[in-house]
């Protein structure tokens, strides 16, 4: 038997902010959204092309029931859809259908509509609520929880946005079903990643359930995907802002951000981190913090999850050069996320380019 669903709060200074509701289908999703205090107002469901054709029909008609209206708003699937131009083309379609600040938008997709309906609802008309209903194992347990909102500008990936927490969290765990092996391992590299930075034990627990991990047993994953929410939930509740120990969850991102972009962003995101993580991993190995039994222990958990520790055909220069365009700089030095032992991460902002270019080479060769 399935077990049953979960919810999971989300605090901001002290105080009640937000609920993530984890369920085996959308049978939920009206009375919680009815919770939040929106009968009678309009609704719009931004979606894309991919994702609208499988649920935006089931997501309407749920929430015809609370909503005076409720439209579908469908873009393009893709990263390359996630630019101010999407934003501004949505906004115009707000301000035809009249949306009003007590009106809403829910995000339906994965982190590209997610972190582009955020944005849209944290800057039209100074702010209007959205909720989540992530679809991919990846906005499930990553974008869609912590109130991170943004778009790409120039390829620079999410470098304008804001922070503006959503008003709810549904996640139909169902949906993992039809979600294609890779973009399912994608999600892995992010869930992998808590455990690596603050629960060791979860990490190894990943490991010994990748079997039913992969044949995608619905306990399991229900397990899986609270724990992640959970970890994720901790963290953002004591930085919501990213002034501090929130910067722990861009572990493998520094290197893993800039990978993707020269790879014009035909790797998944998660590909990409999972060889940033391994690459993190490898120079927590060369300072000493870690054995490198751990470090040859960690790459091969990514792998055996069909994720990359390597990204070949990059020039490890440009790799480089790269991450100093990444936003977690901090007055010119990067703010690095290395390992004293699985399950604990450390900001450091010590790392040199030499000791960066050699991780970058050993991330980058055949």
């Amino acid at each position: 038997m399935e077990k049953a669903g979960q919810s999971i709060s989300v605090r901001k200074d002290g105080a009640f902010c937000y609920s993530i509701r984890l369920e085996h289908d959308f049978e939920k999703l009206a009375e919680c959204v009815e919770e939040l205090g929106v009968r009678g107002r309009k609704l719009c469901i931004v979606t894309d092309s991919h994702v609208g054709p499988l649920y935006a029909e089931a997501v309407r008609t749920r929430l015809s029931d609370v909503f005076s209206s409720v439209t579908v708003y469908t873009v393009e699937a893709g990263e390359e859809q996630k630019t101010l131009d999407t934003v501004r083309s949505l906004y115009e379609y707000l301000i035809v259908e009249h949306f009003d600040r007590k009106d809403m938008l829910a995000a339906l997709g994965g982190g590209v509509i997610g972190d582009l309906t955020g944005f849209a609802a944290a800057t039209y008309l100074r702010g209007i609520g959205f909720i989540q209903i992530p679809t991919t194992l990846l906005s499930q347990v990553d974008s869609s929880i912590g109130g991170k909102t943004g778009v790409d500008f120039d390829s620079y990936k999410n470098m304008v946005g804001a922070f503006h927490m959503p008003r709810l969290v549904y996640m139909n765990l169902s949906v993992l079903s039809t979600l294609p092996d890779r973009q399912l391992a994608s999600g892995m590299a992010e869930i992998l990643k808590h455990g690596l930075i603050k629960n060791a034990e979860y990490f190894r627990w990943l490991a010994e359930h990748r079997q039913e991990i992969l044949k995608r047993d619905p306990d399991v994953l229900m397990t899986m995907v609270a724990e992640s929410c959970r970890i994720k939930r901790d963290v953002v509740e004591r930085d919501p802002t990213e002034q501090g120990e929130r910067a722990l969850l861009n572990f493998g991102h520094t290197i893993g951000h800039a990978a993707e972009k020269l790879k014009n962003f035909q790797l998944f995101h998660g590909e990409c981190v999972a060889a940033g993580c391994a690459a993190a991993a490898y120079l927590s190995w060369k300072r000493g913090m870690i054995e490198k039994a751990v470090f040859e222990e960690i790459c091969a958990v990514l792998q055996s999850f069909s994720l990359p520790v390597k990204i070949t055909g990059l020039d490890p220069k440009e790799v480089l050069l790269a991450t100093k365009s990444d936003k977690k700089m901090d007055g010119g030095n990067i703010r690095f996320i290395l390992l004293r032992k699985p399950g604990e991460a450390f900001v450091d902002q010590s790392v040199t380019e030499e000791e960066l270019l050699d991780a970058i080479k050993w991330m980058t060769e055949d």
